[in-house]
This record gives structure tokens, sequence and C-alpha cells, in this order.
């Protein structure tokens, strides 16, 4: 019942939508249910007075409504389902707080970073400099934007009052932007199965005043501890049931290391492989193992070979038979 009443913009026009979908089906539904009923009745076998024309083969007429009728509806979805596409876009930042409120020029989004763990849900909020697991809370009338990704594998980020489900999937980003328009302590969890810990990977969201917004923030300052990489690589292990824990802060750079698979230091980012290899492999002209060749009338640098440090009887490190 949350889904078609919600407490949240997003989902109450993502509501309507289904709503208005509904009612343009049913426009079709409805007849041909109750035509299929008349038939059965009026044509049934021990009728005699049922008008019989064997030799009836064509009318305009019942063709025109027969094609029509749909034609018409497959029009009003296609429609409604471009202007919705684009107006319900989850990247797309907001412009309104709710239908009679149009969203002022000077607000800004409260930002959160979502992680999907093993079974957990882990919260940063960079503006405020705090973490929280399996514990969610926003403003009223606060436009958010949720940036969201996944620490192993893919999960679906869902708070059925606040807007659709957006998928978490690791090393890539995906982003929600929504707001909550109703105080209140709402349900979220994962919607995508993702192993055994999936059932219970649960989560409170908190629609709070911008006073008690605050109180939490501070709640969460004092009660709490630091997350940095070595705490967060023991709180990426799998685990079930995890009660609320709450960090008073947050590494800056951490969203940006589980984004970029490279938390552990030693291991090279993502977004460092992605740059080398847009440069034509380990640097352009600076690697031997280089060349070139002519494509589509352009010089195209790419990788031949790489170079690899030597053991000491002269043998490359990765040789291979």
């Amino acid at each position: 019942m949350v889904v078609m009443k919600p407490s949240g913009d997003i989902a109450a026009q993502q509501a309507q939508l289904v709503v208005t979908s509904t009612l343009l089906m049913l426009i079709i539904i409805i007849p041909v249910i109750a035509l299929t009923l008349l038939f059965a009745w009026r044509y049934r076998q021990s009728n005699q007075e049922a008008i019989y024309t064997p030799d009836w083969d064509h009318s305009t007429k019942l063709e025109l409504l027969i094609w029509g009728a749909p034609l018409l509806i497959i029009i009003a979805l296609g429609a409604l389902t471009w202007i919705s596409t684009h107006k319900l876009d989850p990247y797309r930042p907001l412009d309104r707080i709710d239908a009679a409120r149009a969203l002022p020029a000077d607000v800004k989004p409260l930002e959160v970073q979502v992680v999907a763990l093993d079974w957990k849900w882990l919260f940063i909020y960079p503006e405020q400099g705090i973490a929280t697991v399996n514990e969610l809370a926003a403003p009223v009338d606060r436009p958010i934007r949720f940036r969201i990704t996944a620490s192993t594998v893919m999960n679906s980020f869902y708070v059925p009052a606040l807007a659709g489900q957006i998928y978490a999937m690791p090393g890539m980003e995906t982003s929600l932007h929504a707001v909550i328009n109703q105080a209140g302590v709402y349900d979220g969890f994962s919607a995508n199965y993702s192993g055994a810990g999936f059932s219970h990977m649960r989560f409170k969201f908190q629609g709070l005043s911008d006073a008690d917004f605050t109180k939490w923030v501070d709640s969460n300052k004092a009660q709490g501890t630091p997350l940095d990489r070595a705490v967060y690589t023991e709180l990426e292990k799998p685990s079930e049931r995890e009660p609320v824990r709450r960090y008073a802060s947050v590494d800056k750079a951490l969203y940006d290391a589980i984004l970029n698979r490279c938390v552990d230091t030693n291991k090279m980012c993502t977004g460092q492989m992605m740059a080398i290899d847009a440069a034509g492999g380990l640097g352009k002209g600076s690697v031997t193992g280089l060349a070139s060749r002519t494509w589509r009338e352009a010089d195209q640098t790419y990788v031949a070979a790489i170079c690899t440090p030597e053991n000491p009887d002269g043998r490359p490190l990765l040789a291979r038979p």
C-alpha cells in the first residue's frame, strides 16, 4: 500500500503513473471482458433466438472499433511513457518539492553516498562528515542526491515511500534524486537478491524536521567513532543482521576509493587504470612496448607489449613458457 500512497514526491508521481496507465488499459480490458461474457450468454447453444449468419465476414464499423481503440490507447501510453521517462529520470535534479511548490533556487541538495555491502548498508554524509550503517535520515522537503555503489555484488537501493529502486553495482555509480515530504520512519531494503544475508539487508529511513536532523547529526558525532580505510575493510566483511552503527568522522577519500575499487592502497584505482588506457597504456610514448598504426587516416597508439622487471638470471618476472 505504501507504493500507492507514498510520502515522497517522486514516489507519488510514480504511483500516479501506475494509476493512469492502469485506467488507460482498463478502457480496453473492461469492454473485452464484458463483451466476452455477453457473447457467451447471447450465443449459447440453448438460445434459439440468436441470429445465425454463417456467411458474415466483414464490418467496417467493427474493424474501426477493434483497431482504432487499441491504437489510441497505445498512442496515449507512448506519450505518457516518453514524458514520464524524462520527467522521472533518477539522474535528473529535482525542480519541485511537491505538486504545489517549486524548488527554490538557493536550496542545495543533501548529498548521501550509499554503499551496498554484504549484507548491510553504509550511508556517508560528506557535507556533515558522518556515516551510519543501516540507518538513513534526511530533512523533510529538502532535495536529496544519492550516489550509489556496491562493494561486491549487485544490489538494489529501495525506499518505497521515497522513490523507485535503483541498482547498486561494484565499480559503478548510479544516482537518485528524491525528496521526502512527510516526517516519519520508513522501511528501506535491497530489492535484488545478493546472497545468504539478503533477507535481512534492511534499514530505517527517517524523515526529520531541520532541527531534528541537526540533532541527529550532532548525536552521530557525539556517539560515533572514526571511519577510515582500516575500519571499512573490517566492515566490508560479510555479516548479517547488523545493528545500527554510527561514525563521527569519515575519510574524505573513502567513497571514491570504494567506487574505484582501491580501498586497499596496494591496488591501482580503476579510474587510474582507465586514464592509463586512454593515454595509450602505461603512459603514451613512455614505454618501449608502445606501437602505432594507421586507423581511419589517423595514427593510433596502442600497447604492443608490457616491459616487466627482470630476475637476477635475466628472465622477466612475468615470463611464460
